[in-house]
This record gives structure tokens, sequence and C-alpha cells, in this order.
């Protein structure tokens, strides 16, 4: 079973830093992407960030592009997404997820994935 851990979340102000970490388990295949989505109250599900297992390709979003970085340990299971000059309008749920023999791409990152963990709160504030 696969399972999704995601930590990291908390409150800080406009410019600051956060990363948050996503622990995976339970992957019986080696071919996955993970990636980060977030959701503020009253707007939709946003896929901001993905990376594949087996090439290491990433996908980003328009609206994180420059500030986000995802990256993954392997060794770890863990997959981490580095942000870098927060601003309030990323306030949100994040939620990390995963699918397998799907690649990272915008088409994915709208639809969602298979598996989902429980969401960190991010709050920045201005």
């Amino acid at each position: 079973e696969v399972q999704l851990q995601a930590s990291g979340g908390g409150l800080v102000q406009a410019g600051g830093s956060l990363r948050l970490s996503c622990a995976a388990s339970g992957f019986t295949f080696d071919d996955y992407a993970i990636g980060w989505f977030r959701q503020a109250p009253g707007k939709e599900r946003e896929g901001i960030s993905c990376i594949s297992s087996s090439d290491g390709i990433t996908y980003y979003a328009d609206s994180v592009k420059g500030r986000f970085t995802i990256s993954s340990d392997n060794a770890k299971n863990t997959v981490y997404l580095q942000m870098n000059s927060l601003k309030p309008e990323d306030t949100a749920v994040y939620y990390c997820a995963a699918d397998v023999f799907v690649a990272c791409t915008p088409s994915t990152m709208y639809d969602g994935m298979d598996y989902w963990g429980k969401g960190t709160q991010v709050t920045v504030s201005s």
C-alpha cells in the first residue's frame, strides 16, 4: 500500500522560505511520479510541481516556477519542495501525491494522482 506523509508547513513572512517533505513508502514499481498540489480556501486545487522517479524530470506550474524547487532523496524515499520568495498567495494546504506509470505533465497535474497524503498548512503573512 502506497503511503505518503507530508510535513514542513508553517507560518512564514512574505519573502521567506519553507521546505516541505513528503515521505513515501509502499511502491512496488520503480516507475512513479510524486507531485505537490495545493488548495487555498475557495479555490480549485492546483498542481504545482512534480518529479519522476524514472528519469528525474520535473514539472513546475507557472505560479511557482523560479521560486520553488522539487528534489528527491531516493535513499530516504523522500521528496522535498523548497519554497523560496514566498508570497501571501502561496497560502494553502499543500499535499503530496503519487501515481505509477505516469509522467509529470500538465495533464497529470490537472487530473491529480491516485495516492494522496494528508496536507500540511502553509501560511504566508504579508
